[in-house]
């Protein structure tokens, strides 16, 4: 046995000893709910049998959600707010609130209380048992329609086969992460983040939490068609190089094509009329083949050119959120390592 496998006695445990838990919870225009939000988080925590700590991010909302939370924030030194400057997506909250993250164990939930907080407490006793990522998987989905439902499942699946490292599906960002974990995410260097992709990535054991997903408590969902649509663009670009190589089936696809429209062309020559010949079979095998064609090359076009935009964006190296305030925020162990190095 290594040395380095060998613990000694005397080191903390933060599993067997409970440790802090955190909870970092992205919000954008969540008014309507937010107080709602915290009052159940508040009555459910202590079940977990941990000390907590709860970062709201707030993503430059437009309500009256940053107000609340600042109610809330001056009656509990356990919550810290995060004010970004702006509206930089859900991702980049999230990513936000795992940099500030104090917790030996941290857990992802959105604001809207679709996911219900009773399930932590399931959550911690997984990681107390040595589990590393225990995440939420839906049994069901309630206030959805069956176009998103259908939509949505077909994604996962189509994520999970793309993607070179296994993907649970039937999942989202609720999640509970161990310290390793986090560290490990927040120390990966693209500004364009999918935690859904970043953290199966890492490795490490994970677990399912089965639970059922409820209908959102007030307000409206924030992602439109076209806001998943794009968040699906993110993923797949993002996670997985198959589209781009999926240019290359597409011409070998329009090359068999060609060759099928060619020959069927050379047949008809032979046993129509000339006349049926140059004006119907050969000119439709031509039009085919001048379709499929410019199809496959902008869409080959249009592949590389999102691979170029990304990479250009990383290249620039902007910040992926800039935060504006912080109220009762603590120095988080990645930012303590960090002041050290510096």
């Amino acid at each position: 046995m290594s040395h380095s496998s060998v613990q000694h006695p005397c080191v903390r445990d933060p599993r067997s000893l409970h440790g802090l838990l955190s909870l970092v919870i992205p919000c954008h225009n969540e008014e309507s709910v937010i107080e709602s939000t915290h009052a159940r988080l508040i009555a459910v925590l202590p079940k977990a049998g941990m000390e907590f700590e709860i970062i709201y991010i707030d993503d430059g909302s437009r309500d009256k959600t940053l107000w609340r939370l600042e109610a809330i924030a001056s009656k509990d030194p356990r919550v810290a707010i995060l004010e970004l400057a702006r509206n930089f997506g859900q991702q980049a909250a999230m990513s936000a609130g795992l940099a500030h993250a104090r917790g030996d164990a941290v857990v992802i939930i959105d604001a809207d209380l679709q996911d219900p907080p009773e399930v932590i407490p399931e959550m911690v006793r997984l990681w107390q048992s040595g589990v590393d990522v225990a995440y939420g998987r839906r049994r069901s989905r309630d206030g959805e329609t069956r176009f998103k439902l259908i939509t949505a499942s077909l994604f996962h699946r189509l994520f999970a086969c793309l993607v070179p490292h296994p993907i649970p599906v039937d999942t989202g960002d609720f999640k509970l992460l161990d310290r390793a974990v986090v560290d490990a995410v927040c120390a990966l260097p693209e500004k364009r983040r999918y935690l859904r992709g970043l953290v199966p990535w890492t490795g490490f054991r994970h677990e399912p939490v089965w639970y059922d997903r409820n209908a959102r408590l007030a307000g409206v969902t924030k992602y439109n068609a076209r806001r998943l649509l794009l968040l699906a663009a993110d993923a797949l670009i993002i996670s997985s190089d198959v589209p781009m190589r999926l240019t290359w089936v597409a011409s070998v696809s329009l090359g068999i094509v060609g060759l099928i429209a060619a020959t069927t062309a050379l047949i008809s020559t032979n046993t129509a009329t000339p006349t049926e010949a140059s004006a119907g079979v050969s000119l439709a095998a031509l039009v085919a083949v001048v379709g499929f064609l410019g199809a496959i090359q902008t869409a080959a076009v249009a592949i590389v050119g999102e691979y170029v935009v990304r990479t250009y964006r990383e290249a620039q190296s902007r910040p992926t959120w800039v935060v504006r305030r912080t109220i009762n925020v603590r120095q988080s162990p990645l930012q303590a390592s960090d002041s050290r190095a510096a």
